[in-house]
């Protein structure tokens, strides 16, 4: 049986079946996981580390891609069919938008503005060690009026609701919902927002900029 191969495997590097499975649930349930998120989180991607090319070859049985990035320590999964930035992707396979839940259009306002200012803010070095951007809600929300001539939600709840999302998702973080009352409260934004929208797709939403940085190299 395929589970009692594994199991000989992760054996060998003193990882149990229970724990591999762990592991495996965790990447596919949140499809996604960064190190430097919560104390779980650190053991999880630690564990991957143990057991990368195992848990690689499980999730290709699925067509699951995984993508790490060894310089901010975090793993993301891309369902089948997913176009994975900086790699090549398979036109045969079925396209799946996602493993639990897609962004809805609201969300994906917001992402798609973040990622232009993460964009900007490297460009300009003002990214941190860990590749992490400060912004602004109310640079969100010119970036937003700027960009797509779309505004945040008006209510508290709904904002709340996709900044939550988007923390789920690893693509921002920030302490307390209390910290994001006023226009004056600030998020992080994570590197992990690069693989999420990649540069190509960034191009598209914003041409002109594209070219400009084309026109400097």
């Amino acid at each position: 049986m395929i589970s009692d191969a594994i199991e000989t495997q992760l054996a060998k590097l003193n990882i149990t079946l229970s724990e591999f499975s762990e592991l495996i649930i965790r990447i596919l349930d949140y499809g996604v996981i960064t190190r430097d998120e919560s104390q779980v989180e650190t053991l999880l991607y630690d564990r991957f580390l143990q057991c990368a090319e195992i848990t690689e070859e499980y999730l290709a049985i699925m067509k699951v891609t995984l993508q790490h990035d060894r310089k901010f320590c975090s793993l993301r999964a891309f369902p089948p069919g997913a176009v994975v930035p900086g790699m090549q992707s398979n036109e045969d396979s079925p396209f799946n938008g996602g493993f639990r839940t897609k962004p809805s259009q609201a969300e994906v306002a917001v992402i798609l503005a973040l990622r232009v200012e993460y964009e900007k803010s490297l460009r300009e070095g003002k990214v941190d060690e860990k590749g992490r951007v400060m912004i602004s809600l109310e640079g969100i929300s010119i970036a937003m009026k700027n960009l797509l001539k779309r505004s945040l939600p008006e209510t508290q709840g709904e904002r709340m609701a996709i900044f939550r999302h988007l923390r789920q998702m690893r693509l921002i973080k920030f302490n307390n919902e209390a910290d994001l009352d006023s226009q004056d409260s600030w998020i992080s934004i994570q590197p992990a927002i690069t693989s999420f929208v990649s540069d190509e797709a960034l191009n598209h939403l914003y041409p002109n900029e594209a070219q400009e940085n084309a026109d400097v190299l």
